[in-house]
Formats: structure tokens, C-alpha cells, sequence
């Protein structure tokens, strides 16, 4: 682990495939996170990760990514807040990762994830939902520590859904409030 982190995100991974590995896992949390549907959030979280030199370009891609529309199409105000009464829930817990390619100053990292995403409460036209995908994230060392010089996503892959009962939207607000997400990933 890393003693250090930036707007919250862990930085100054080893200079090594295991810190690029565990760099990317982070990553892919910090991307994955609450954080990305607020403008300011969204671009601290740009600035803390990205190849100086590719900032701009990652971060007009997102500013795209959650527009104005994107936002209400999924229940957000234009903040990127839950509506009164719900909770917004995103989240992306890794569940594996492995290097793609390696060099002494870049790596392309897959991270196998399982995320959650909607609103809980009772009004709610977008309920909490669970999904699988891989981020790949192309790595270059810069600055002391590994930074994203691009990402992409795909879907899965992903496991048969087990027989757990659905909770209520209450239940997920709940444990949402109650459980922190994970700070450090790998």
C-alpha cells in the first residue's frame, strides 16, 4: 500500500509491474466512483491520475461522457446529486487485475470489476443494479508515479447472477450511508 493520496485517491505507486497493477485498480475505483457525475469532482479526480500531457483530451472525453442529458436520463440533478429522498449509488469494486505489457515507463493494466449503480428510494425509476466489466488502462510513468494515458471499458465478463434476495431501496441507502467504500484497492 501507499501512504499517500491526492483528493483521495492513492498516488505514488512503486515504480514497478506490482505498483502499475495496483495503480490501475485504484484508478479504475476513483473512475468508477460518485465522483465522476460532479464537474469539479470529476476533474480533480482527471488532474490527480492523468499523464499531465493527456489531461485535457481524458478530460473532455468525460465532461462528454456525463452530460447535462446523461445526468437526467439517469435521475440526477445537473450537480450530478440524487434527487430528494434517494440515494445515488456508484460504485466499482475490482475483482482482479493482470498486466498486459510492461516496460520500464509504460503498462497496460486490465482490471476486472464488479460495479453498482442507480438510485435507491421508493420513487426510483432507475433502481440499483450490478454489472461486470474489464477497464484497461495504458499507463505511462510520469511525474514519480503511473498515471493514465488512456482508458477504455468493456463488458464482462461475467458470472451467473446467484439466488440473494433483492433488497429494498431502503436496505441500500442504508448500507450505502453505513459502508464506506474501499479507499485502497490491490
Amino acid at each position: 500500500p501507499v501512504p499517500t493520496t491526492e483528493n483521495g485517491i492513492p498516488t505514488h505507486f512503486p515504480h514497478t509491474q506490482q505498483g502499475a497493477e495496483s495503480a490501475a485498480a485504484n484508478y479504475a475505483v476513483a473512475l468508477g466512483s460518485d465522483g465522476m457525475f460532479n464537474t469539479t469532482k470529476r476533474h480533480a479526480i482527471v488532474q490527480t491520475i492523468a499523464v499531465p500531457s493527456s489531461a485535457g483530451r481524458l478530460q473532455s472525453g468525460f465532461d462528454a461522457d456525463y452530460s447535462a442529458a446523461f445526468l437526467k436520463k439517469v435521475g440526477l440533478t445537473d450537480d450530478g446529486n440524487a434527487p430528494e429522498g434517494s440515494t445515488f449509488v456508484n460504485r466499482t469494486l475490482p475483482a482482479g487485475s493482470k498486466v498486459t505489457s510492461y516496460s520500464d515507463g509504460a503498462a497496460t493494466v486490465e482490471v476486472w470489476c464488479n460495479g453498482m449503480f442507480g438510485l435507491a428510494g421508493d420513487r426510483s425509476t432507475n433502481p440499483v443494479t450490478s454489472s461486470w466489466f474489464t477497464v484497461t488502462l495504458k499507463l505511462r510513468w510520469s511525474d514519480n508515479d503511473w498515471k493514465v494515458l488512456n482508458s477504455s471499458q468493456r463488458t464482462g465478463p461475467t458470472p451467473v447472477t446467484g439466488d440473494n434476495p433483492v433488497s429494498g431501496a431502503d436496505e441500500i441507502s442504508k448500507a450505502v450511508q453505513e459502508f464506506g467504500g474501499f479507499t485502497y484497492a490491490r
